[in-house]
């Protein structure tokens, strides 16, 4: 018989910090979770991409917005805004992110977590 298992983001797994952002991971059910938090003025390609070595994320997400707004923008000039109550998927190409606005953006990933920031 399995046993249930509960978690949460109060003790994660690990945290991925940079500036202006962190990323905590939660193990669970064979899944790996992922929490955005990002303070107004985070940029993806200011604040993570010095860690990873890259111009552009190329990380497959699928998520949900909590709190916030944020922009998702591809290298062919699309934009797309996120913002609390949508459910997003970004495709596994370039892209580059930043936060909208004076709010901390939060967001979960259900997909990707274990490739981001890495």
């Amino acid at each position: 018989m399995l046993d249930v298992v509960l978690k949460s983001f109060d003790k994660p797994d690990e945290i991925r910090r940079f500036e202006k952002g962190k990323f905590e991971v939660v193990k669970i059910g064979g899944l790996t979770i992922g929490r955005a938090t990002y303070e107004p003025g985070w940029k993806w390609s200011v604040h993570v991409s010095p860690l990873v070595g890259s111009d552009f994320c190329s990380v497959e997400h699928v998520g949900f917005v909590l709190s916030g707004r944020a922009a998702a923008a591809f290298k062919d000039g699309r934009v797309t805004e996120l913002s609390p109550g949508n459910l997003f998927y970004i495709p596994p190409e370039p892209h580059d992110s930043w936060v909208i606005g004076d709010e901390q953006y939060v967001s979960l990933h259900f997909l990707g977590a274990e490739k981001y920031t890495k």
